[in-house]
């Protein structure tokens, strides 16, 4: 399961930026879960930018032990604040490997799995789901993988104030909130802003692998990637790319394959 977009229209706001910033730092302290340092933050980036487009729906679900264990011990060294604030080097927080940055990793079993068959490549985690960067954290450390950084806020603060231009060999965004009522269809995250935005965080020949089981949520990403001007589709016949073996089955996946969806992959390169 990804992050879940949501898209707010731009609205007169009454309170001054003191106001706002105030009101911000409440929520996040109200919805603290961890002390500062020892896990990720309600609202990283808090009020220091107006986000009209996110990448993610919040959710607030139970974190068991061994996650909150996972998240307090392994959050300082591992872990990374999408505040906005800073410029990420990941040359140096992935030790030179090629990086990629994955979109919504659910309980991150797959982003496990992805990361112990490719160790040489880096992967960039994003999520607001505490239990899944927990669980992620844990499947890391009990395996060894050192090429993987879980990332806590919004992926679209990420990427405009906190990657450079041309960082990334790759980004992955698997099964996104279709959002199916028509009238949020402009929520769902593969629009054509956000295809210019990674294709300016993507290295040439660099990759934006998409997958889903909502047909006509294929459809759209099929039609904004093949009329992106910085992408190219990898399939010669400009349809479909059949499943790659390098994308492990997840739960979400295999309960849609149960109820007869069909899946549909979606791997365009950056011109």
């Amino acid at each position: 399961m990804s992050e879940h977009p949501e898209t707010q229209p731009p609205a007169s706001d009454p309170y001054d930026d003191a106001t706002r910033a105030a009101a911000a730092a409440a929520r996040a302290e109200k919805n603290r879960r961890f002390a500062d340092g020892e896990g990720p933050s309600p609202d990283p980036a808090g009020s220091h930018f107006d986000r009209r487009i996110r990448s993610f729906q919040p959710r607030r679900s139970r974190v068991s032990t061994n996650q909150g264990d996972a998240l307090r011990r392994l959050w300082p060294q591992w872990g990374i604040e999408i505040d906005g604030k800073q410029r990420l080097d990941l040359g140096e927080l992935f030790e030179g490997r090629p990086v990629v940055l994955e979109i919504g990793f659910g309980m991150g079993e797959a982003t496990a799995q992805m990361a112990a068959d490719d160790p040489d490549t880096g992967i960039l985690a994003v999520d607001v789901h505490t239990p899944g960067q927990g669980n992620l954290l844990g499947l890391a450390e009990r395996n060894g993988l050192g090429n993987v950084r879980v990332a806590n806020g919004d992926a679209i603060i990420l990427l405009t104030e906190m990657l450079h231009p041309e960082s990334l060999d790759g980004v992955r965004v698997y099964f996104p909130d279709p959002w199916p009522k028509k009238r949020h269809h402009k929520r769902r995250i593969i629009q054509p802003e956000f295809l210019t935005l990674a294709a300016s965080r993507l290295k040439p020949g660099g990759f934006i692998h998409c997958a889903t089981d909502w047909e006509d949520y294929a459809e759209q990403m099929l039609e904004v990637l093949t009329a992106h001007p910085d992408f190219e589709n990898s399939q010669p016949d400009g349809g479909y790319t059949p499943r790659p073996a390098f994308r492990p089955l997840t739960r979400f996946e295999g309960k849609g394959l149960d109820k007869d969806h069909v899946v549909h992959d979606l791997i365009f390169l950056r011109k």
